[in-house]
């Protein structure tokens, strides 16, 4: 490919010489005596010869033995010129200058000597026609110094500037290459920085991961130093470091605002930006690992519309965040943002799962609780009245039916309680039928088992709005309220209401007319408790996306209420709420 590009470049520089010369000479001969129609012929069979030869150029086409060909051809020209001219010492002499031209730039020296010594038989052939030989060795003496002198100065000059075209175009080659390996090991760059980000749910590995691959993925061999960079992330609305790379202990506890300068223009426009002399920058001037650096480029973190962090890139060359370079980081980010997204998700299912298990745990302990108060009891009681009355069986026969019926009661209220126990633990009737009528039986048993009136108020087809998931959770955060309230509250009246609250969203309601509490005191000693029953109300509440919320104070009652977003935009709504 390298040395077609060279003979196609010869062959331009001979097209382009045979044009000056072809003009010249038709200038300097139809200046002289009248032209015969034999010279115009030739010279016109000259141009379209030559016409056809910068056709091929031009098309990057050249014919078999092109050089010889085209040697030739000048030969051949030259010598019909000189004999038409009809005169030894004509102007058209020197047309025997175009074969040494084209002989010196296809051959060099060697070329241009040949072209010169075949230029001189021919034109030596058509004069022995007209003259002595000694007369036309004579005239030749001239132009065979200036032929032979022409072709070894050209074909040197010719030779020279081909070697120097050869090293430019190994020169171009090299760096080609280089460019090319550059690229291939950006690009394997770019795909080592999706693999090593993608490789981690560990949200502080990724931070350090990104801030490496940055500078492993833009590194070039003995050109300048690594990058100053940081992961900024927003806690309490401030941009406090995550993880830095050449930074000094000092700036780790810097805290930046992200109001002004460049990290406010990158924060609010949600795209990176790029400065020169950031010591001029009002908040990247308090970080002294930025003082050396003459540029920064800002990338801001972004999820959804809400920008929750920055990456910033420091370099002590002023001209060092280019299109390319600034690329590589547009990439880092990216993948950073996608990296950190899935490791906070992760972290967030990891602390869910703990609490689904914390809440497993708080249920297996609160039915050790309620069975120790209530059947556990009972059955002791039970048999501690069974061998009361054995023994009354001795003495008064009257008096031990009359215990025996007693016996009876009790077995019977210790029976209702371990149903109405076993169906909260599975309501059944939740999953066949629904919530409500779920909460309806719950409200049943409630009152067979311990005369607690509870009332149910439901929109028709209102639960059927919510998915099963969420109905279990609304069954258990009613089970708990309405159990508060009969246990602790006194209370003499429960009421259930659930109901529309707005665009896509179902209020459930828990109010009684108990003696209430104060809760901000109750929560100020959850740690002395050894019951968390509130605490665990929000976490099953967030479990679904809720929002709980308690109402109560001292011979006021009680008022538990929860939101239900039934879609993801309700979800958003809440969490913006």
């Amino acid at each position: 490919m390298r040395r077609l590009e060279t003979l196609l470049l010869a062959d331009r520089i001979v097209v382009a010489v045979r044009w000056l010369g072809l003009i010249s000479l038709a200038a300097l001969a139809f200046a002289g005596d009248e032209v015969s129609t034999v010279l115009q012929t030739l010279f016109f069979l000259g141009g379209v010869g030559n016409f056809i030869l910068t056709g091929l150029t031009l098309f990057r086409r050249r014919l078999p033995s092109h050089e010889y060909v085209s040697i030739a051809a000048d030969v051949i020209l030259a010598s019909l010129l000189f004999r038409v001219s009809g005169t030894i010492n004509g102007s058209l002499i020197w047309a025997g200058l175009l074969p040494v031209v084209t002989g010196a730039v296809y051959y060099a020296a060697q070329g241009g000597l040949l072209g010169a010594m075949l230029s001189l038989i021919g034109m030596s052939v058509m004069a022995f026609f007209d003259t002595s030989v000694s007369e036309t060795l004579r005239a030749f003496i001239l132009p065979s110094i200036v032929f032979l002198g022409g072709g070894l100065v050209l074909g040197f000059l010719s030779r020279n500037a081909s070697n120097e075209l050869k090293q430019r175009l190994l020169s171009e080659v090299g760096i080609g290459a280089q460019s090319r390996r550059l690229a291939r090991n950006r690009i394997q760059a770019v795909y080592d920085i999706t693999a090593k980000l993608n490789s981690t749910l560990n949200y502080s590995r990724v931070l350090d991961l990104a801030l490496d691959v940055s500078n492993q993925a833009l590194a070039q061999p003995g050109r300048g130093t690594p990058l100053v960079s940081a992961f900024y992330l927003y806690n309490g609305g401030m941009l406090e470091v995550g993880s830095a790379r050449r930074y000094t202990p000092s700036d780790m506890r810097v805290t930046l605002r992200g109001k002004r300068g460049l990290l406010a223009s990158a924060i609010n426009a949600g795209t990176p930006r790029f400065m020169k002399n950031p010591s001029a920058d009002p908040e990247f001037r308090r970080i002294v690992a930025l003082s050396n650096c003459k540029s920064v480029y800002c990338y801001p973190l972004k999820s959804g519309l809400d920008v929750y962090g920055v990456l910033i890139f420091g370099s002590e060359d002023e001209n060092y965040f280019v299109e390319e370079n600034r690329e590589i980081l547009n990439i880092v980010g990216r993948n950073a943002q996608v990296s950190l997204q899935n490791a906070r998700l992760y972290q967030e299912l990891e602390e869910e799962k703990q609490r689904i298990i914390q809440i497993q745990e708080e249920t297996q302990q609160k039915l050790a609780r309620d069975l120790h108060d209530g059947p556990t009891q009972s059955v002791a009681a039970i048999a501690m009245r069974v061998n009361f009355a054995r023994r009354l069986m001795e003495r008064d026969i009257n008096a031990t039916g009359e215990e025996l019926f007693k016996i009876e009661d009790l077995a019977r209220r210790t029976t209702k309680e371990i149903r109405h126990m076993l169906f909260t633990l599975r309501p059944l009737v939740l999953e066949s039928s629904g919530l409500v009528p779920a909460l309806e039986s719950m409200a049943e048993k409630m009152d067979e088992t311990y005369e607690q009136k509870v009332s149910v108020e439901a929109d028709p087809g209102i639960d059927q709005q919510l998915e099963s998931r969420k109905q279990a959770v609304a069954f258990y955060l009613v089970e708990e309220a309405t159990n508060n309230a009969r246990k602790h509250a006194e209370a003499e009246h429960i009421w259930i209401r659930i109901k529309p609250a707005g665009e896509d969203l179902v209020l459930l309601e828990i109010e009684d007319d108990g003696e209430g509490f104060d809760l901000s005191a109750v929560e100020a000693t959850y740690d002395d408790r050894g019951s968390l029953g509130l605490l665990n109300m929000r976490e099953r509440a967030e479990l679904i996306s809720s929002v709980l919320q308690i109402d109560s104070r001292p011979k006021r009652g009680t008022r538990v209420r929860v939101w239900i977003p039934l879609t993801e935009a309700a979800i958003e709504r809440i969490k913006n709420a």
